[in-house]
């Protein structure tokens, strides 16, 4: 069975990422690629605020782009979510540990 260490092929705005080297995806630190994700998902939140406004506000826009935006958006969202969960678990399995 292989593991596959580099998924990175698709990002969150959907457009499809360079080929980075093995190596320079790995630089930097957890906080660094957290707040990454994050802004990511900011950006994405905004887009579907956007989207919104110009379809509801201005009758601009177009009703499928607005929903594919919407559901960007929230899938996005709830994967961070679940990534918080997870930190927060390990981060109490690791307090629970004895020395």
């Amino acid at each position: 069975m292989t593991t596959i260490k580099n998924v990175d092929l698709v990002n969150l705005s959907g457009t499809l990422s360079n080929s980075k080297p093995a190596q320079e995806s790995q630089k930097g630190d957890f906080g660094t690629h957290l707040k990454n994700a994050l802004g990511e998902v900011n950006d994405l939140q905004q887009k579907a605020d956007q989207a919104i406004q110009q379809l509801v506000g201005e009758g601009k826009g177009d009703l499928q782009d607005t929903m594919i935006a919407l559901e960007k958006a929230d899938v996005s969202f709830r994967l961070m979510m679940q990534i918080r969960n997870k930190v927060l678990e390990a981060y109490q399995e690791i307090m629970r540990m004895q020395v």
